[in-house]
């Protein structure tokens, strides 16, 4: 067992400059590898700094950045800019746009996940899902494939259908029907929008000027 550790920077100097001499000598040449981060937009301001330095060196690798949000801040800033990343970077980047998938590739993917699961889905059980995979999600319509399947087994049946789709599909919302759900019955949860502002009202006077008096909120009785 050795010691581990950060390697130090000297080392560090000392090997850039032997791989220097090999590339110009001839004797070696520097292939970059590739660098891919999911979800860049988690990334801080000191993180995007560094990788914005760190490109600028002649052996960095080829950065591919993955990110799903619009415009919105930059992590730990009042900075808003493109997908979450600061502008002197993106412009440094090639934007490679992003399509939604077809019924007919919804259709391939979800039959090849279904043949990785061992799955055995029916004609119209493929084309139900596919059609659901176009109103909610690539990842909620690969979900019922499993769930499906158990509701297959409890039937009794060998195949998945259409019905054993429809009946999951009943069972476990997607994400646009369980925020509609919250909207129809927000009164019926223990905190809803209204009950956070009323709570507020009472909970969180706020301070006026700097000589200590408080600016409450009051609730008007109800004159009987």
């Amino acid at each position: 067992a050795g010691d581990t550790g950060e390697i130090k920077s000297e080392v560090r100097d000392q090997i850039d400059q032997r791989v220097a001499d090999w590339r110009e000598e001839g004797k070696g040449e520097i292939v970059p590898g590739v660098l891919f981060i999911d979800e860049v937009h988690m990334l801080d301001m000191e993180c995007f700094s560094w990788l914005n330095r760190a490109l600028e060196s002649p052996m960095a690798p080829v950065v591919i950045m993955a990110s799903n949000r619009g415009v919105s801040h930059i992590r730990g800033t009042d900075y808003v800019s493109p997908h979450g990343i600061p502008i002197d970077l993106l412009d440094r980047t090639i934007i490679i746009p992003t399509h939604a998938y077809s019924i007919e590739e919804l259709e391939k993917i979800i039959a090849i996940r279904a043949e990785e699961e061992d799955v055995n889905l029916d004609e119209d059980a493929l084309k139900v899902l596919s059609s659901l995979g176009t109103k909610t999600s690539l990842r909620y319509v690969l979900q019922l494939i499993t769930t499906a399947r158990l509701a297959a087994v409890k039937a009794n049946s060998s195949k998945v259908t259409k019905e054993h789709v429809k009946l999951v599909y009943k069972l476990f919302l997607d994400l646009n029907r369980s925020v509609q759900l919250l909207k129809d019955h927000e009164k019926d949860y223990l905190f809803g929008e209204d009950d956070s502002r009323l709570e507020m009202s009472y909970q969180h006077p706020s301070v006026a000027g700097g000589n200590g008096a408080r600016a409450t909120s009051e609730v008007p009785m109800e004159q009987s």
